[in-house]
């Protein structure tokens, strides 16, 4: 089981350990971008949205169809539990991190809209199972 995640889900397993890495790790002073609002929400967003991203490719990459079993609890639920996961460690587990409701919001609308893309474009290129 766990050797067929791997072989089928690299990418998805390196982005979700890169994504506990930038969420746990210390990384030094960061100068907070002064002119864009919620700058800190929207990488959230944008980290949630590419893990989600990148599951949804190497699934698509592997199988010929979608079987909602399986991509609803591992594309959309499970990199939201990792999302509120990470923000309960931030504040339970670190010194140095705080975990926000907004942030764990952030990551939700990121995948999100992730799944909303990858929903499209299946939509579009017919590759649904019915």
């Amino acid at each position: 089981m766990l050797t067929n995640l791997v072989k089928h889900y690299p990418l998805t397993i390196l982005t979700t350990m890169v994504v506990m890495g930038l969420s746990l790790f210390p990384f030094g002073p960061m100068e907070i971008v002064e002119d864009v609002p919620l700058a800190d929400k929207w990488t959230h967003m944008v980290m949630y949205f590419g893990l989600t991203a990148v599951f949804w490719l190497e699934y698509w990459r592997g199988h010929d169809g979608l079987e909602r079993q399986i991509v609803i609890p591992w594309g959309m639920v499970a990199p939201i539990v990792l999302g509120g996961v990470m923000e309960l460690m931030q504040k339970y587990c670190t010194n140095y991190r705080s975990g926000e409701w907004m942030d764990f919001v952030a990551d939700s609308i990121g995948v999100a809209i992730g799944v909303l893309v990858g929903l499209t474009l299946l939509r579009r290129l017919r590759w649904f199972k019915r």
